[in-house]
């Protein structure tokens, strides 16, 4: 008798998850988005960083900042829109 409580509800949360996915529907490419804004971010400190290295007057800063700025140049290369 139990088992027939558990398979009653059991369908009942299905029934409710898929009515929940359906009215939650524009998520789809949710993560794509995250993505692109997670990439972004990153984009922005290395540009702050890269920035802030060559304000400095020291050999290291503008090294380092060119470093950064030619991988970033082959990383973008790299890249191949279809």
């Amino acid at each position: 008798m139990l088992y027939m409580w558990f398979g009653y509800l059991h369908a009942v949360v299905v029934e409710r998850v898929r009515r929940i996915q359906r009215l939650a529907g524009g998520e789809a490419g949710q993560g794509t988005v995250e993505y692109v804004g997670l990439i972004l971010l990153v984009s922005l400190l290395m540009v702050g960083m890269v920035a802030a290295m060559k304000g400095f007057n020291g050999k290291q800063g503008t090294e380092l900042a060119d470093v950064i700025v030619n991988k970033i140049k082959e990383a973008v290369s790299k890249v191949a829109f279809k």
